[in-house]
């Protein structure tokens, strides 16, 4: 990971460690690396900062000679989208997902709707430093404009409802949109194709994106589907780029169960190219033991679905992701869509004519128990020799049972210490004791 992007964009809390001069300069740099006349589009989430940095953006595309185009608040899957069936040099986001309001985030997308290469950012990078030669301004006519682009999120509306192959008719549907960028695009596309929709969290007043809401809080999309007796449930991030569901009788449907789901249903219709589902090393091994029993490949990635859809690219694949909700379905997207893998979820309960309960037969999740420690030095942390060595006798004590897992979070200074094995109290002993290990040496904050 670079100085300032991680797996996910440019993240921090707005005018603390991600301030308005960053986004100048990261908008002066794109301006000026896909030159005079260039076009780039730019959406935003909810959030009160994504205007301060939208507008930062913009002043710098502009003096660099880019024309900037505004989609508004919008999703990032939506930006990728646009990005690539319009032409645009690159596409930005500003966002930071799931994080709370405080924090904002720059995605920058490439121009075929994929996360822009590594070498570009650290390019960037180096400009915000000042380790390059400040970069000259357009002048006269060569300045560049700004142009309203709502047209283009209608555009994605359109194609996202022309992907529903059936009718919604008679299904009752929640959504939460959490108070994010969903909240004024997924409820018309579940009305378009005919469903009885319900909807929670739709309502941003900047401070309240992700707040007990969307996908990170999902006891709340739980307690309304069985309250109102809906079919299915549906749950989105800030930025709608990851979906988790919720099932007719409550329960949780990760990201690990809609691989299963719409794996099989792939396989069933002879359309899982290499017979191979693309995970994460995040993934539960309940998830490879019911690949196995239905005879599907299964590859595993770094976390971050830049890292799957990579690999997806490079290996003829055509569905991947993670357990947290980003699922990639490289027919139709270049990165996680959430409204997208919501109708693809609907469209293998209305094929199969079965409940969302009844379609994940066959999968078994591994307990699981995961702690997140904010920590001063994320790779000290990581790889203390005492730290690995209690990694090291957790290991020995889950065997070929289960797993240890410790990796450093790609967008939070956060080492995620996570446990697998065939009983919860098993998997809480091994994390805590790793976790004990990192307080001990002085590497947790507060």
């Amino acid at each position: 990971m670079g100085r300032y992007f991680g797996t996910d964009g440019f993240r921090g809390e707005a005018n603390i460690n991600l301030t308005t001069d960053h986004a100048y300069k990261v908008g002066r740099f794109l301006g000026r690396f896909y030159g005079e006349n260039s076009k780039i589009v730019i959406g935003k989430d909810t959030r009160r900062s994504s205007y301060m940095f939208e507008y930062a953006l913009i002043a710098g595309l502009t003096a660099s000679g880019a024309d900037a185009y505004m989609l508004h608040v919008t999703t990032t899957p939506s930006v990728a989208y646009i990005t690539r069936v319009d032409g645009f040099d690159c596409g930005i986001m500003i966002s930071a997902s799931h994080n709370p309001f405080c924090d904002n985030g720059i995605k920058i997308i490439g121009g075929k709707g994929e996360k822009l290469d590594g070498k570009v950012l650290d390019m960037i990078e180096d400009y915000i430093d000042g380790n390059v030669p400040e970069l000259p301004f357009a002048k006269g006519d060569k300045i560049g404009r700004t142009v309203d682009y709502i047209s283009g999120r209608n555009r994605y509306i359109g194609y996202l409802i022309s992907l529903g192959i059936y009718s919604f008719r008679g299904k009752k549907i929640g959504l939460d949109c959490a108070n994010g960028s969903a909240w004024n695009i997924a409820k018309a596309v579940f009305d378009a194709l005919g469903a009885q929709t319900f909807v929670i969290n739709a309502e941003p007043d900047g401070l309240n994106i992700n707040k007990n809401a969307g996908s990170t809080h999902i006891e709340n999309l739980q307690k309304f589907v069985t309250e109102k007796s809906l079919d299915a449930g549906f749950a989105y991030d800030g930025d709608a780029d990851r979906c988790l569901c919720v099932d007719e009788k409550g329960n949780i449907l990760t990201g690990d169960h809609i691989l299963y789901i719409c794996g099989k249903y792939l396989k069933e219709k002879g359309e899982l190219l290499n017979n191979t589902v693309v995970t994460t090393v995040m993934s539960n091994f309940g998830l490879y033991k019911a690949f196995d029993e239905i005879g599907i490949d299964y590859a595993k990635t770094a976390v971050g679905d830049k890292y799957v859809y990579e690999y997806m690219m490079k290996n003829n694949n055509r569905l991947g992701g993670e357990e947290s909700g980003h699922i990639i379905f490289s027919k139709y997207a270049s990165t996680g869509d959430g409204i997208l893998t919501s109708l693809k979820v609907m469209e293998v309960m209305l094929a199969k004519k079965q409940p969302l309960s009844k379609l994940t037969e066959g999968f078994e999740m591994y307990p699981q128990v995961l702690r997140n420690i904010r920590v001063t030095d994320k790779p000290a942390a990581r790889n203390d020799a005492d730290v690995c060595a209690a990694v090291e006798k957790a290991e020995k004590k889950l065997g070929n049972s289960g797993r240890i897992l410790v990796r450093e979070s790609g967008t939070e200074p956060v080492i995620r210490v996570m446990a697998e094995a065939e009983t919860e109290e098993l998997c809480r002993e091994c994390v805590d004791s790793v976790v004990d290990v990192i307080i001990r040496k002085g590497y947790k904050v507060g």
